[in-house]
């Protein structure tokens, strides 16, 4: 595996969102993501982190941070990385899950700064990886769900992981 969980500074990434029609950062996101859950707080709530990418050898990544008001939609902010060289999918993936754990980490440190130790204290967060048992991944499966198991996180492949196979995806 190429690189380290230190390569991505997520905190550099500037988040566009949709529903804001700006780009914002990490801070902001989750400000936006608190604001979210407070005006229904009777509400359970999950967020999810994915990772797409696309191209040959030369690639960008696409990280999605989704905020869903589980059973009643949601919001996401999404960031594009510069070109990369990636010259196998292996690489791809490795960098798709390494970016997911770093942005992952360092939302959590918003969180604690910005919302509290409280809302943590679930899991509510969870890694979706863009990897399935069946077509050209499925050898990938097991390393990558490890490594991100490894660092202490929930994880989520397809079919069910639509934060990095339809949000992120979109943005490709």
């Amino acid at each position: 595996m190429s690189g380290n969980a230190r390569e991505t500074n997520a905190s550099a990434l500037k988040f566009y969102s949709d529903t804001l029609k700006k780009h914002i950062g990490m801070d902001e996101v989750v400000k936006h993501i608190s604001s979210y859950m407070k005006k229904d707080a009777s509400s359970k709530y999950k967020i999810t982190v994915g990772t797409d990418s696309e191209g040959v050898k030369e690639t960008h990544f696409v990280t999605a941070i989704a905020v869903i008001k589980i059973g009643n939609g949601g919001r996401y902010f999404w960031a594009r990385s510069e070109r990369e060289y990636c010259p196998t999918l292996q690489d791809r993936i490795y960098k798709e899950t390494i970016r997911s754990i770093v942005i992952v980490q360092e939302l959590k440190d918003a969180i604690k700064r910005i919302i509290g130790n409280d809302f943590l204290a679930e899991d509510k967060i969870t890694v979706h990886l863009d990897v399935g048992l069946n077509g050209p991944t499925k050898e990938l499966v097991d390393s990558v769900v490890g490594m991100v198991r490894g660092y202490g996180f929930e994880t989520a492949i397809k079919p069910y992981s639509y934060g990095a196979s339809v949000l992120a995806d979109r943005h490709t």
